[in-house]
């Protein structure tokens, strides 16, 4: 085990290149928790006969947005290298359920467990705040949160052509590999946060809340399949879960999300972050069904063909690289809110530019692209402002709600859009379809999503104008 180092890197040198190798093999392997099973999200479909992609896709990041606020009030209370060891155990375990699942209901929750792995993704930003000064730190943060994208320039064409050779199950493989390799690497080659905070952690309010959003979730799932009447002391549930959450953080000492001392710029962060990565994964999942169709079967829509996954899912991940470490970068000069506003525009031209693309390949690769820089842009800016916001003892928690609102942006989207699919479906030659209807709706909630968070941006970009991109890192009064 290495020792913890007396002063932070200010400087690239040796020792951070290779722990910053070791973060990033990390979010290679959460890449293959949210991104990958994207790429096989047909064969499982067909698989286990369902018409519920949102569940098959979205229900590891849904457990992200439970597993996150507990894991990070326990990071900082017990160690971030410890709590990172443990999601990445967890997410082994999970990917072993997944592979040898024997019904929907058994994949899912081998997804809820694997969805631990989500929590590794804001862990590793908090061991680089750990381990660098601010100035560095804002740009290895963009290359540790995106640089894993690279892993998808290949992984997209390889998954695909393994994916029908062997099934689904291929990509679980290689995400339990690398889960238990990663931990090894982590629990020997990384050194400990010397960092704590003491006092108790609240199971009671992080059960709540996962719960109340998971319940949430459901009712989006099941309200179209079964009524949204009939379906609705699943979401009166919630509601009163999400209560229960909301009056035991106001009454409990350390809740497991402080609503009381969230301040406006973070509350502005957070509400980007949930509309933009929302509206971003979202499409990422109708990239993935819209590969299916040919435009040939005249819905008005449709990019089947020989490179189409791969133009849509695997070359845009060198945007995601690209974003995230232009982001990091240009953050020490103009300060996370701008990047953050720069990447919603970017996310709002890529997603309008749907309305023309959904039939087109070319075009649809060139909206691909600048979604992923999109991507990249929002998840590095948002950690950014989440760095330069919270004092050095709650990194790990403040970090875990903008893990929280990616999670919860994706998981809402994507099955508010697999609902307007399935209510809008058409009969073609005896067999059900998506409707143009229905896919052109879908693309107008991310367009909306984004302009929301467009206008939120330009806001937060006005409340942190004048103030230096890293003047505020460690203030005790960061969040105010």
């Amino acid at each position: 085990m290495p020792d913890y180092p007396g002063t932070r890197h200010t400087g690239w040198n040796r020792l951070l290149v290779g722990q910053v190798a070791v973060l990033l093999l990390v979010n290679v392997m959460v890449d293959t928790v949210i991104t990958a099973p994207v790429i096989v999200l047909p064969r499982m479909i067909e698989h286990f006969g369902t018409d519920q992609p949102a569940w098959l896709n979205s229900s590891a990041m849904l457990a992200g947005a439970m597993w996150s606020p507990l894991l990070g009030k326990t990071a900082d209370r017990h160690g971030k290298r410890k709590v990172l060891v443990l999601t990445l155990v967890l997410a082994a375990v999970g990917a072993l359920v997944c592979m040898v699942a024997p019904s929907l209901w058994v994949f899912i929750l081998g997804r809820v467990v694997q969805g631990a792995a989500v929590a590794s993704l804001f862990l590793t930003v908090g061991i680089v705040r750990d381990l660098c000064a601010p100035r560095i730190g804002m740009i290895v943060t963009g290359i540790v949160t995106t640089g894993n994208a690279v892993f998808g320039i290949g992984s997209a064409f390889l998954f695909d052509v393994l994916g029908d050779v062997y099934g689904y199950q291929v990509v679980f493989v290689v995400s339990g590999v690398l889960a238990v390799s990663t931990a090894i690497l982590v629990r020997f080659l990384l050194p400990e946060s010397l960092v704590r905070t003491p006092g108790r952690i609240d199971v009671a309010g992080a059960l709540l809340l996962g719960g109340g959003l998971a319940l949430g979730a459901a009712y989006l799932s099941f309200g179209s399949e079964y009524g949204w009447f009939r379906a609705l002391p699943l979401v009166l549930a919630g509601a009163a879960a999400l209560v229960g959450w909301f009056l035991l953080a106001r009454r409990v000492p350390e809740p497991v999300v402080d609503i009381t001392d969230l301040g406006r710029p973070l509350v502005l962060t957070l509400l980007v972050v949930v509309l933009g990565t929302g509206a971003y994964q979202s499409m990422l999942q109708l990239f993935s069904l819209l590969t299916e169709v040919s435009p040939d079967q005249g819905l008005g829509y449709g990019l089947a063909g020989g490179a189409a996954i791969g133009l849509l899912l695997g070359l845009p991940s060198i945007g995601i690289v690209l974003g995230g470490t232009l982001a990091g970068a240009l953050a020490t000069r103009i300060g996370p809110a701008a990047t953050l506003a720069a990447g919603v525009a970017l996310g709002t031209v890529g997603t309008v530019g749907l309305f023309a693309a959904a039939a087109t390949l070319p075009l649809a690769a060139v909206c691909s692209f600048l979604l992923s820089l999109t991507a990249g842009t929002l998840v590095t800016s948002g950690f950014n402002m989440a760095s330069i916001l919270a004092p050095p003892q709650r990194q790990a928690a403040v970090s875990s709600q903008v893990m929280v609102m990616i999670a919860l942006g994706s998981v809402v989207l994507n099955f508010v859009g697999a609902a307007v699919l399935k209510a809008t479906r058409v009969t073609v030659g005896g067999a059900t379809a998506n409707s143009a209807t229905g896919v052109f709706g879908y693309v107008g909630i991310g367009t909306a999503a984004f302009l929301v968070a467009g206008v939120l941006a330009v806001s937060l970009v006005r409340t942190q104008r004048g103030t230096p991109a890293t003047e505020r890192v460690g203030s005790s009064h960061g969040l105010g």
